[in-house]
């Protein structure tokens, strides 16, 4: 620890002193994270805040609340933070598999979602992700992401209570609960945002709120606008003629993280989810936490800081949370927030995106340069691989890495729109489009994966494409993610478009309510129910087999022929077996050539079959079929 960090741990402590909590000597097990992660936590602060008067004071409110939290928090989930120590890398396990889903919508309650374990358990999963649980506002809430509360469960699924009893539920069939942080906003009814509006003393400052239009005109002269449906630019006026930041909905305030009471404040919400038991925080819209006039206002480096802050918060007083980042920006930029110090998960956007972009041409080429460019990470990090989540897709793919393939970004961005919308000839999907912009051009596409694969659309090759969209997301390391509901083929709902509340987000059409018919035809190989459980859970069964499907680590290889994504699940050293996954994107069947494979001994196996494969002879794909094979590198 610097000498400077020792004189601001001697202040620290005189003021934790004054409020009746002694950070040091209290509780030895929490001193010990304390001395660990203060130096990196006071750094931090003094970089984001070093310039403000009330830094100290902010910093020490932070290091009380961690200490009160941790004496609050409940013996089982310390052995939890025991556990995790002696395990830092258990989200690596080939076992791991989420699962998604809106409680009201899929269970009703937190109730329904505890009635539901047993089939979480027969599905495999081990992480479940519930949609926004928070209290909202009424009506719109861009489906809870506009939070009123971080402690309060909207009533019409359930109490907190239920919620930390479902979480150790949950712990117990060995599944960890993960839920939406919110991080870059509240909703206009949250009583932070009440108090900033009412110029309560210490929440003036709480969000970025102006007098006129000078700042926010000044503002927007650099960031984009995101929903030009719902308002133009970034800011919305108040009743009272003062103009607020909100970059999403106009019901959604931005927080103002330039202010260390903010910091302060969402700190404890943290530390209080993270008590109730809480594993795994999807820290919501990263990108845009941190505001500077004259740029994007978008991953700027304090944004980066700010996580590294929170994390160590985390580190002292709820060690086994980790965060999962949520930035869907240029593929540069996704992979900048995932680290063991900021998110120790992330989304995999751009796998997702360009999964999606296969399908439609038929070529694996951009998938391809993607899964070898741009899918390492840092030790003691993970990807979330998805066929598609709860929000649109959007094109992440980078213009420059497209242009090497012949590709022009902006054309090809619109193609794939009206393809995916069914506006292309002959398209097999069947998906809706979200946030149209008439004077950019620009679009996202909402959709369920059954009805964006062609099954709505009774494509004959829908099953099979449902399937290898989700065999590419758990073969390429990570957790795989699945929306609940997916795994037995749901369609659109288009339901949505008459609820008042609802209908003005297409985004609604592939948010259905529990499928029940499909989830009880799933065991009949006449449905596409049926077929798609029952190929979907074949993999899943041999991810969680196959050790070669741990971490991350993947091999390029080169399958000549674009219509096949290639690439390799290493062993336990070069010479070790290891799985090659062979995946056809195309209409028509695909042969992988006897030269491309010889660098493998002619005896493999099919992994998901138990078949043994003679390599000499090659191996063949159907149209939309995926292999994992089992080889030996030829020494």
């Amino acid at each position: 620890m610097s000498r400077l960090s020792a004189e601001w741990t001697a202040d620290i402590r005189d003021v934790l002193a004054h409020a009746g909590a002694d950070v040091v000597i209290g509780d030895p097990a929490f001193a010990t994270r304390f001395h660990a992660h203060f130096a990196t936590l006071h750094g931090l602060f003094r970089a984001l805040y070093g310039e403000r008067d009330d830094s100290l004071e902010q910093l020490a409110a932070v290091i009380a609340a961690a200490s009160t939290s941790w004496r609050a928090r409940p013996a089982r989930l310390k052995a939890l933070d025991d556990e995790r120590d002696a395990d830092p890398d258990w989200f690596e396990s080939s076992r791991m598999l989420g699962g998604v889903c809106y409680v009201d919508r899929y269970a009703g309650s937190l109730a329904g979602i505890r009635e539901k374990i047993p089939y979480f358990q027969e599905l495999g999963l081990t992480y479940l992700h519930l949609m926004p649980i928070f209290a909202s506002p009424e009506g719109n809430s861009d489906g809870g992401y506009a939070v009123s509360s971080y402690r309060r469960v909207d009533p019409r699924v359930g109490t907190m209570d239920e919620l930390a009893e479902l979480a150790a539920d949950l712990r117990e069939a060995g599944i960890s609960l993960v839920v939406d942080f919110i991080f870059n906003h509240t909703s206009n009814e949250h009583e932070w945002a009440r108090k900033a509006v009412a110029g309560v003393p210490g929440f003036e400052d709480f969000y970025l709120i102006f007098p006129d239009r000078t700042m926010p005109d000044a503002y927007e002269r650099t960031v984009r606008e995101i929903f030009p449906d719902d308002h133009p630019g970034a800011f919305v006026q108040l009743d009272d003629g003062r103009w607020v930041w909100a970059t999403f909905y106009h019901f959604q305030w931005d927080l103002n993280y330039a202010n260390p009471a903010v910091f302060r404040a969402m700190a404890g919400e943290m530390l209080f989810l993270a008590n109730q038991g809480v594993e795994v925080l999807r820290m919501d819209a990263v990108a845009f936490i941190w505001k500077r006039l004259g740029t994007p206002c978008e991953s700027l480096p304090e944004a980066h800081l700010l996580l590294r802050a929170f994390n160590a918060v985390l580190r002292m007083a709820a060690p086994s949370l980790l965060f999962k980042s949520e930035a869907i920006v240029h593929p540069d930029e996704v992979v900048a927030y995932i680290s063991p110090e900021e998110c120790q998960l992330s989304y995999n956007p751009l796998q997702m995106a360009l999964t999606w972009e296969a399908l439609a041409t038929r070529d694996a080429r951009l998938l391809q340069q993607a899964i070898e460019r741009r899918h390492a990470l840092p030790p003691g990090t993970a990807w979330v691989n998805y066929v598609r989540s709860h929000d649109d897709i959007g094109w992440t793919f980078a213009d420059e890495d497209a242009s090497e393939l012949g590709i022009h970004g902006y054309t090809h961005r619109r193609f794939l729109n009206d393809f995916f919308v069914g506006r292309f000839p002959g398209a097999f999907a069947r998906g809706v489009p979200f946030q149209e912009n008439p004077k950019t051009g620009d679009a996202r596409v909402a959709g369920t994966t059954a009805s964006l694969a062609g099954i709505e659309a009774d494509d004959e090759g829908g099953v099979e494409r449902v399937v290898l969209a989700h065999a590419i997301a758990l073969s390429t390391g990570g957790i795989p993610l699945i929306y609940l509901g997916d795994e037995v083929a749901q369609l659109n709902d288009y339901g949505y478009l008459t609820d008042p509340a609802m209908a003005d987000d297409s985004r609604w059409v592939h948010r259905p309510p529990h499928p029940t018919d499909r989830y009880r035809q799933r065991d009949d190989p006449a449905t596409a129910a049926g077929q798609v459980y029952a190929q979907l859970t074949a993999l899943i069964r041999a991810r969680r087999d196959t050790p070669e499907f741990a971490g991350n680590a993947l091999i390029g290889f080169d399958a000549r022929h674009a219509a096949v994504l290639a690439y390799q699940r290493p062993g336990t050293d070069a010479a070790s077996p290891r799985i090659l996954v062979l995946a056809n994107v195309g209409d028509h069947a695909a042969t992988v050539a006897p030269p491309t494979l010889s660098g493998f001994g002619p005896h493999a196996t099919d992994i998901v079959s138990g078949t043994a494969l003679d390599l000499s002879e090659g191996i063949t794909l159907a149209p939309h079929a995926c292999k994992w094979v089992r080889v030996t590198p030829v020494a």
